[in-house]
């Protein structure tokens, strides 16, 4: 029976039906979906990893078990997991493992726009490339195929547009695969001597992929009348091309995107006049055309900057622009802020009142670097404030402080406190902790008391664990509470010792949460001084030169009654 699915629950369907059993990830878009859909199946046992080095070492684990197994990851999960991805390339595999990895042209929600196929090249591991929901389902069981019979890891490669957009799947039956353990210390113990001896295996792995490459039905050439072009293409760029040119031009859609292919290029070049890579971001099949020692147009026409499009691809082919879907007037902008009653909004606005210098992190509280609260001042990648505070105080930049999430804690946070405590840093960390992974989603974490199946679990204090890392400062405040907020920050930073500020409060979009009524102004005794504004809260705005409060956002927290000097802001009566 087809069905739409979206891409990402696509691979979640192809890794069920090829006999996956172990699952291990960590949340980050545009993967997360992946890890979400499958952990429904009840043959599957799936996890959330505290971070992305950790779900991979799990998962080649249980496939050195001998099971079929999965870790997916977002782009930017990729680089922290590079250390045992190099590695288990080396080592090969026991039962069949792939490594989901979405990219994020455009950078919807991350803070960089890598390419993660060079990754694939480095590391001289096959990576597939699918192009809608389909291909998303027949490549993650092909993966497993290739990953058994070439012995290695496969990189499959999703991205945002074929992630989250729905195209027609037709599901089939899962098949059941398990090997058993046999002890191979020359083939899994890494040590220099072994390790020499695999090299040369990983170099003849490679030259047999490329020879697959040329004949597999993945990397199709599709015939088109016009032999003045020949396009080489993948992914979404393979839509735009087909959107903009339908079957005019010959072109070679590419479903392994590594090792490439030499012989199907070359035939495809032979028998065009020109030949143009049609691909988002890098050059990176542009480069190996080059290297065969093709003539090819690629970056010259299409950026390394940002997502393609119909219209980028009809202007980079020569076309009128015309031709392509062009908008008549431009969409206004929507910048992104946190959501009426967030926890960190009062931590934030304390923060920007003290004018102090904060190293943030990634989540969504990142978004209180947006005025008009504007309280960070970097955001680097996971983990990076707290090591970034301990250097910034020990070079004499003055107090800060680092503001971190509970998951992003949990992550690679805590590998940083240690250092501080460890180098005794004059540093302030403040933990954000609204119980819950809130930027992608709403998953549980180490921190929460729940596993990604809901089940109660063994809860991580947060507390406990500071102190125990060395930390004899630790103390919890209420974001809610803006003058506790200040007392408290002003105290630790006075401190001459490291120090931890836990900020808790549940994210006020659980459902657990119950919120009071929305708050209400007193028109006579508002005066528009915009005090309220501050805060940047969705809820507020002016109306007439008076504040007013959209009673659908507002969840009743009460911060701004607290800025109000006039009391023209109150709770409303409870029933």
């Amino acid at each position: 029976m087809k069905m739409l699915m979206l891409g990402n629950e696509a691979v979640a369907r192809g890794l069920f039906e090829a006999g996956c059993s172990f699952v291990s990830s960590y949340p980050g878009t545009p993967s997360t979906e992946i890890t979400e859909a499958i952990a429904k199946y009840p043959e599957v046992y799936a996890e959330w990893a505290p971070n992305e080095k950790v779900a991979m070492e799990a998962a080649f684990g249980a496939c050195l078990a001998g099971k079929r197994t999965f870790c997916g990851m977002k782009h930017v999960g990729l680089n922290v997991a590079a250390d045992p991805l190099f590695t288990i390339s080396y080592t090969g595999v026991n039962g069949g493992m792939v490594i989901g990895v979405a990219d994020d042209a455009g950078m919807h929600s991350s803070q960089n726009e890598q390419d993660s196929r060079h990754y694939a090249k480095a590391a001289k591991i096959p990576m597939l490339e699918p192009a809608d929901s389909a291909e998303a389902l027949a490549f993650a069981k092909l993966a497993y195929d290739l990953s058994e019979g070439f012995d290695t890891p496969v990189l499959l490669k999703m991205c945002t547009r074929v992630s989250h957009s729905q195209s027609v799947v037709e599901p089939g039956e899962r098949i059941e695969v398990s090997k058993s353990y046999e002890k191979t210390p020359a083939k899994y113990i890494m040590m220099p001597g072994n390790a020499k001896k695999r090299h040369p295996i990983v170099e003849e792995r490679t030259a047999k992929l490329v020879e697959w490459a040329e004949t597999a039905e993945i990397n199709r050439l599709e015939d088109g009348s016009d032999k003045s072009m020949g396009i080489v293409t993948s992914s979404t760029a393979y839509q735009y091309v087909k959107e903009v040119c339908g079957d005019k031009y010959p072109v070679l859609k590419l479903g392994m995107i590594w090792p490439l292919p030499e012989k199907k290029i070359r035939h495809l070049a032979a028998s065009v006049d020109k030949l143009v890579v049609v691909e988002e971001l890098d050059g990176f099949i542009e480069e190996h055309c080059r290297n065969l020692g093709l003539e090819v147009m690629g970056k010259d026409k299409f950026s390394c900057i940002d997502e393609l499009s119909q219209n980028k691809v009809a202007v980079g082919l020569g076309k009128a622009a015309a031709e392509g879907k062009a908008l008549e007037e431009a969409i206004p902008a929507r910048p992104p802020v946190m959501c009426a009653g967030c926890p960190h909004r009062g931590l934030f606005y304390t923060l920007a009142k003290n004018k102090v210098t904060a190293l943030g992190d990634i989540g969504c509280y990142t978004l209180g670097a947006v005025p008009p609260l504007g309280a960070l001042d970097t955001t680097i990648c996971m983990g990076a404030s707290i090591s970034g505070l301990h250097g910034f105080t020990k070079a004499g930049g003055g107090k800060a402080v680092a503001v971190i999430g509970d998951s992003t804690f949990m992550h690679s946070g805590v590998t940083g406190l240690i250092n501080a405590a460890y180098n005794e840093s004059d540093s302030t960390v403040i933990i954000v902790d609204n119980s819950i992974t809130g930027m992608t989603g709403h998953q549980q974490n180490p921190t929460t008391g729940f596993n990604l199946k809901g089940d109660p679990c063994t809860k991580i204090d947060l507390e406990t664990l500071c102190k125990a890392v060395g930390i004899r400062r630790v103390r919890v405040v209420d974001p809610y509470d803006l003058e506790q907020c200040d007392t408290v920050l002003k105290e630790e930073l006075a401190a001459d010792e490291p120090s931890v500020i836990i900020s808790r409060r549940p994210c006020a979009l659980l459902k657990y949460v119950k919120h009071k009524k929305p708050v209400v102004i007193d028109p006579a005794k508002c005066v528009g001084c915009k005090s309220c504004m501050k805060i940047g809260c969705p809820a507020i705005s002016m109306k007439d030169g008076k504040a007013t409060i959209d009673n659908t956002l507002c969840t009743g927290c009460g911060v701004c009654a607290q800025l109000c000097k006039l009391g023209a802001i109150s709770a409303a009566k409870e029933d």
